[in-house]
Parts: C-alpha cells; sequence; structure tokens
C-alpha cells in the first residue's frame, strides 16, 4: 500500500507531536518532518529533496504566517497540496487562506475521522471543504459578496498614520515607543488583516478608509 507523506507545520511544540502521532496512525498516511513556523518550512522544502504530499498548515505563527507561506508554497511547488488547520474561524481568514492556494480549512478541535477523511478526499479529488467553508465559497459567487471590514485597534491605527510617513520602521518604533520586534509584529499582522502586500498597500488602505489624508 503506497502511504502518502505529510509535513505538519505548527509552532506549538505538543500540539504538533500530538498531530504526529495522530496522523502516523492513519493506515495510508505517514509525517515526513514537521515545522514550526512557516520560515521553517520553505528552508526544509529547499534543503530535503523528498517533498511531502500535502502540508498540515497552522495559520497564525511567527516568522512567516500560513497565509504568505502558503502562497510562497504554491509559488515555489505548485504539486504540494496544503490543507489548514487552524483554531481560526474567522471568515476573512478563511477566504486569505483558500485564496493563497490551501485545498482545505479545517478547525483543530476536528474529529480524528474528520481529519483522516480530508487528507484522503485531498489525495483522490484535490481538495475537502466542510459545510461551512462551503457557505463561504458560495457566498464568494455572489456578485453582491462584500469582505468584511477588517476592525483595527488603536495602536495599529497610530502605525498605520506612521507608515504613511517618510519614517522607517526603526523609527517608527521609536515614536510608538515599542522595539523594533513589536513593530516587525506590527507590520505582518496588518499586511495579513488588510491583505496588503507591502507598505505601499498599507498607505492605499489609509487614503481609502480616510485614516491618513495626503
Amino acid at each position: 500500500m503506497k502511504l502518502h507523506s505529510i509535513v505538519i507545520v505548527e509552532d506549538h511544540m505538543l500540539l504538533s507531536q500530538a498531530l504526529e502521532s495522530l496522523v502516523n496512525s492513519f493506515e495510508k498516511f505517514r509525517v515526513l518532518y514537521t515545522c514550526i513556523n512557516g520560515r521553517d518550512l520553505l528552508n526544509k522544502l529547499n534543503d530535503i529533496p523528498l517533498k511531502p504530499d500535502i502540508i498540515l498548515m497552522d495559520v497564525n505563527m511567527p516568522v512567516l504566517n500560513g497565509i504568505y507561506a502558503t502562497q510562497l508554497v504554491k509559488e515555489q511547488h505548485p504539486d504540494i497540496d496544503v490543507v489548514a488547520l487552524s483554531v481560526d474561524e474567522n471568515e476573512e481568514t478563511i477566504i486569505k487562506m483558500l485564496q493563497a492556494g490551501a485545498c482545505s480549512y479545517l478547525l483543530k478541535d476536528v474529529e480524528k475521522s474528520i481529519l483522516e477523511t480530508a487528507l484522503s478526499e485531498v489525495i483522490y479529488n484535490g481538495y475537502y471543504h466542510t459545510k461551512k467553508v462551503a457557505n463561504i465559497l458560495v457566498k464568494l459567487l455572489q456578485p453582491k459578496y462584500k469582505r468584511p471590514k477588517a476592525e483595527l485597534k488603536e495602536r495599529e491605527l497610530e502605525f498605520i498614520k506612521y507608515a504613511c510617513s517618510e519614517l522607517t520602521y526603526k523609527e517608527i518604533a521609536t515614536k510608538m515607543y515599542l522595539s523594533p520586534k513589536t513593530i516587525d509584529g506590527y507590520r505582518s499582522n496588518l499586511f495579513q488583516k488588510l491583505d496588503a502586500k507591502n507598505r505601499v498597500g498599507l498607505v492605499i488602505y489609509a487614503i481609502k478608509n480616510k485614516i491618513f489624508t495626503p
């Protein structure tokens, strides 16, 4: 019997180990290796010759989150399928993950049998969607569908205003009395939340939503 290979990307060690044990208990699947974040995954995909059939991808991770990691995986390794496995039930997050190239989105409290079914369906059909995700996809096909407006915290708004200036990120950190590492976190989270690819995207969002007036 052919065994299908799985890579797990999860920043919580205990959960990663539990998932590895669970997947290895499935008759047709075996875990190749685990990764602690998206950057670790991309490095291993480039360094290890044997490629997985499926990547089980967490969404919210440090260094490189699941959305951007999925985009890069699908660009660099289009034959590898990505299944999102997250605690995040936010509709916007699910949409972004699917648009990034994930062929399934599951919650971490999913039953063991559902996870095994999802992996099998992805192998044989190329996708697996729960009822909730299927309903979201139907809404996306409706011409009047609008994405939920992002809810921004006060400090996020402050960061966006500074990002619209000529200040460097290091100078913004000084202005906000935060460390450069914390500012990097604000930047990455806002890129994900606002679907912005770079600083210009933040400025365009700020102007459109009257956060900043040039």
